[in-house]
């Protein structure tokens, strides 16, 4: 297994977490561990390759012209609405679905006709799965028993696996005597517990509650970082793939519209669907009067315009959508710059501890979301100026449908 294992050849002795963070720094060391992508998405040492995978059910085509590459020991994750093939996605690599068309490759190897239980993948599911009858200990021995390893080789593994994830003092207990958060631990070591190459995880935290799933997103981040292990994990909860991942596949209509860092995917988004899907987003619609270099200037609804940079090759006339993030946008002042100034007034705000959001309604009558600091914000019906540079907003191209209506 690459990175550090839960290997029955530790000393009892020595304390798991170091023996695991020893072994992981030596992978490191060795250059085992890759987490970044050239500008193409290749990867070094890449360990998962998906090659122009398609699923169909019947006409319905659920995953289409799929090509992905993993890095050995990356945090790799799928984010998207629901429907948009990252599970399916997911279920083809365990082995529970087969694809229709492509390759699946483990470690050089293909495995798209492989049974799930030849993959070596260890899987954590959102419901958990763990046997209501069994103790803690006879969950995560379960993997071991089916796999016939040596009685004696299986308790010490299985105690180290529970203290990894901090729960040894629970071993006697069953699955109903456990919280949530602590049942989502033992099916994490019940996945790890056979030193698996690859562990899938199919939304693991969604049934938590929001600060108990904030708690989880770190301690798993954590035990990746500790064991160096590959994970491939599913969500549609874009704050938790931006938490934990070192790559984000954002999929979108069963096909993948971008990947990369989740820091990346934010500042650079390359659809309106990737600006809209990641973080907080505002749109304005319209249509490009002249392209510059970089930039392009558009014509807004009620005679207003603005410039951002253009994504895609645009041309006078194309539709476009504007996107700029709230926390881009100033409340303007002399000195501050910014190509785009527009006036507005204040229609309403939310204290968020941290600070504000504030909707402004500009005199086309669109409205943008507008971050401010905790203090000082202006009223309700205040009028206001806002400014922002063009490069803090994309213009992507949109296309109309049959009737002529703009889409949004």
């Amino acid at each position: 297994m690459p990175g550090a294992t839960l290997s029955e050849n530790h000393a009892a002795s020595a304390t798991p977490a170091l023996i695991l963070s020893a072994r992981a720094l030596s992978d490191k060391a060795a250059g085992i561990e890759v987490r970044q992508a050239d500008a193409e998405g290749a990867v070094r040492d890449k360990f998962v390759e998906f090659i122009g995978v398609e699923k169909f059910y019947g006409a319905f085509r659920a995953v289409r012209d799929l090509n992905l590459q993993v890095g050995r020991g990356e945090f790799l994750t799928f984010l998207g609405p629901s429907g948009s093939g990252k599970t399916t996605t997911l279920n083809m690599l365990a082995g529970f679905e087969r694809p229709s068309r492509g390759a699946i490759m483990l470690d050089g190897k293909p495995v798209e006709r492989l049974p799930p239980y030849e993959r070596n993948i260890g899987m954590v599911f959102q419901n958990y799965a763990l046997f209501p009858h069994m103790s803690v200990e006879e969950n995560v021995a379960f993997p071991l028993s089916v796999r016939k390893i040596a009685r004696a080789e299986i308790a010490p593994r299985v105690r180290r696996a529970l203290e990894m994830v901090r729960l040894n003092q629970f071993a006697d207990r069953k699955p109903g005597q456990l919280s949530g958060g602590q049942q989502q631990r033992v099916a994490l070591a019940r996945a790890l517990v056979f030193e698996p190459t690859l562990v899938l995880m199919d939304e693991p935290l969604g049934a938590l509650d929001k600060k108990l799933r904030e708690h989880m997103q770190l301690e798993l981040k954590q035990i990746h970082e500790m064991l160096g292990v590959t994970i491939i994990y599913v969500t549609h909860d874009q704050s938790e793939a931006l938490t934990m991942s070192d790559r984000v596949a954002i999929f979108d209509g069963g096909a993948i519209v971008q990947v990369g860092p989740p820091d990346l995917l934010y500042k650079e988004p390359a659809t309106a669907f990737v600006a809209s899907f990641i973080g907080e987003n505002n749109a304005l619609d319209g249509v490009v009067e002249r392209v510059s270099g970089a930039e392009c200037r558009v014509a807004l609804q009620g005679g207003l315009t603005a410039t951002a940079l253009a994504v895609g090759e645009l041309a006078p006339g194309n539709q476009v959508q504007i996107a700029i993030r709230p926390e881009r946008i100033s409340m303007a002042a002399a000195s501050l710059p910014g190509e785009n100034r527009f006036q507005g007034v204040v229609e309403g705000r939310v204290y968020l501890g941290d600070h504000q959001r504030l909707l402004v309604r500009l005199p086309n009558q669109q409205e943008l979301t507008v971050k401010v600091g905790a203090e000082g914000a202006p009223g309700n019906g205040q009028a206001i100026e806002l400014c922002w540079l063009a490069a803090d907003s994309r213009a992507f191209p949109i296309k109309a449908p049959a009737s002529g209506k703009q889409s949004h």
